[in-house]
């Protein structure tokens, strides 16, 4: 490949194509016809001498060489980025960009109608959206998915990954309001242990995974409770729970902003469980772009209404 006479829009092209694995929602993201995303493609695959996307069903899945070029494409694409944004500034109020965050569906409750409100009433061509955290780890999303930051309890890091935390979450027991089983306990009052372990309960999970921070609290005292009900997503336990057969540990937060309703009773666990400090993640090539620092300027200051 002749580098002189290479032409560097493909790389958005591909970059795009990488991140939406589809042509006609790349062609979105640049404002380019799903013909001229082709076209592109075409290019690139004479020029790098691979496929580099295959399609399968609906998706156009990276080829291993495709997924060699990720990486660094992104990081010189991060460069540049960040060197004409340096230069330029940002003004909220022109710019056009979408940002991504990833994060459990407690954000999707809980913070991005408050983010999105707060940045609408500056930024009006800012776009944002949230994908789920259950799509790989903080050190994934940031570096292969290129989310533009991580919402997440403690993660394992590498050291291009910067943090900063947000709050701490503790857990409350919900359960059915009216559940027969609990009618001699006082809502906001600690649950009883040996109830506690003999009810069946709803677990949030997104790997299938039949223990959690609630297991650690309780094998330190040497018990255990029954997991029935194992879901991806905390409103999916709360609402399992509001069925009247199950209890579950979620977050204060969350459980706080459903209850009334969902007709959710909360109490206090009977054991102490670790609760998880939940940290904003992204990635340090853009510690100094000044849209992404008012992005996580946005995010600190949304999060302070639920924190």
């Amino acid at each position: 490949m002749n580098f002189a006479s290479f032409d560097l829009n493909l790389l958005r092209v591909f970059h795009a194509l990488l991140r939406e694995r589809s042509v006609t929602r790349a062609g979105d993201r640049l404002a380019l016809s799903q013909p001229a995303v082709s076209a592109a493609l075409s290019r690139l695959r004479h020029a790098l001498g691979d496929e580099l996307f295959l399609r399968q069903g609906n998706a156009m899945v990276p080829t291993d060489r495709a997924q060699a070029l990720a990486a660094p494409i992104a990081e010189a694409l991060a460069a540049l980025e960040g060197a004409l944004a340096a230069a330029t500034g940002f003004d909220p109020a022109r710019a056009e960009r979408i940002f991504t965050l990833a994060g459990a569906d407690f954000f999707s409750n809980l913070l991005m109608p408050e983010l999105f409100e707060r940045v609408a009433a500056v930024a009006p061509g800012i776009t944002l959206r949230l994908v789920d955290n259950a799509r790989g780890d903080v050190a994934t999303l940031l570096g292969e998915q290129d989310v533009d930051i991580a919402l997440e309890g403690p993660a394992e890091t590498l050291d291009w990954v910067a943090s900063l935390p947000l709050f701490v979450s503790p857990f409350t027991v919900v359960a059915a309001r009216g559940m027969a089983a609990l009618a001699e306990v006082p809502e906001g009052e600690p649950m009883p242990l040996d109830l506690f372990c003999a009810l069946p309960h709803a677990l949030r999970s997104v790997n299938g995974s039949l223990n959690g921070f609630t297991d650690a609290g309780l094998a330190r005292i040497g018990r255990a409770r029954r997991v029935m009900l194992a879901l991806p997503h905390f409103h999916a336990v709360a609402l399992a729970v509001a069925r009247g057969r199950l209890i579950a540990a979620l977050p204060r937060q969350f459980a706080n902003a459903v209850a009334a309703e969902l007709g959710l009773a909360c109490y206090e666990p009977p054991v102490p469980i670790p609760a998880p400090e939940i940290s904003l993640y992204w990635h340090r090539r853009r510690d100094q772009d000044p849209a992404h620092r008012w992005l996580r300027g946005q995010v600190v200051e949304a999060v302070a209404k639920i924190a």
